[in-house]
């Protein structure tokens, strides 16, 4: 809300309240501006082609905004978009980090920083990776509804890759539930045996699932315990990463943008039978 300000401060906060409000008094009462100011910006704003009358009164998004982020979009790289805040990540925590988009059933790496290890990772920018089994896959599956991560399942299989991975849907279903209370999740040696990660999901300017963030690093050099401390980092990075995407807040709030977040995950079966759950931790509960 703009109580004070500049003339131009005032009219970029009236032309960001226009994509949710259209009435004068609505406009005004978002931003903090007077309704005689906001009736003068709408007025040069629709000179300007940037916002027009809905004939009702009100006054809706103009053309030129749509094809001034046409422009945009056409020169738009979310990897890009994301190497501050990857680097960022990278240098604190000196493991590899990987930033994978979202592509139909799978999902591809499209920036890799190699960690400060005396081993690398066999991924590779460009390389596929499967949803079920992988910590960025498993972030990407947390932020859709069940039926849909069912359709995928149903199209992909649910392949075995080592011991841990995770191959009955259900189980699969009720590890997601706990994804999306934590806000992250972990691929605990379930993709490639002695590898583990963690990782986050990012989201985009609709506020839809993008991809993910992860770090990765050998099983020994990444103990379960460290997760309470890498975690948070993670989780941190995804947001920042979905900022510079132009995400909407609540999809940069992390668990909130998870669908069913709020409820409470079934336990899972997967973890009673193995004892291990793929490592996550359940919140603590009072």
């Amino acid at each position: 809300m703009v109580r004070e300000g500049s003339s131009i401060d005032k009219a970029l906060a009236v032309l960001e309240a226009i994509a949710e409000h259209h009435r004068v008094t609505d406009i005004a009462a978002a931003t903090g501006v007077s309704k005689s100011t906001v009736h003068r910006i709408l007025q040069s704003l629709v000179e300007w082609g940037f916002a027009r009358a809905d004939g009702t009164g009100g006054y809706e998004p103009g053309p030129r905004i749509l094809t001034l982020a046409g422009r945009v979009m056409t020169r738009f790289d979310p990897s890009r978009q994301a190497s501050a805040a990857l680097r960022a990540l990278h240098e604190r925590t000196g493991y590899t980090t990987h930033f994978g988009i979202r592509s139909g059933d799978e999902a591809v790496y499209v920036d890799k920083l190699e960690g400060r290890r005396p081993y690398q990772m066999p991924s590779r920018v460009g390389m596929s990776l499967r949803l079920h089994s992988t910590a960025i896959g498993k972030a990407i599956l947390a932020a859709l509804g069940d039926d849909e991560v069912r359709a995928i399942a149903g199209r992909t299989g649910l392949t075995r890759l080592t011991p841990a991975t995770i191959t009955d849907i259900d189980d699969l279903l009720d590890h997601l539930g706990t994804v999306r209370a934590l806000g992250y999740s972990m691929d605990d040696e379930e993709n490639e045996p002695s590898i583990r990660c963690v990782g986050a999901a990012v989201f985009d300017h609709t506020g839809q699932v993008l991809g993910g963030i992860s770090i990765s690093a050998l099983a020994m050099d990444m103990e379960p315990d460290a997760l309470e401390r890498l975690a948070p980092v993670v989780v941190g990075a995804a947001r920042e990463v979905s900022l510079a995407l132009g995400a909407p807040s609540r999809a940069q709030a992390g668990t909130e943008a998870f669908p069913g977040a709020a409820s409470e995950p079934r336990e899972s079966t997967r973890a009673s039978r193995s004892g291990r759950g793929s490592g996550l931790r359940r919140p603590m509960t009072t």
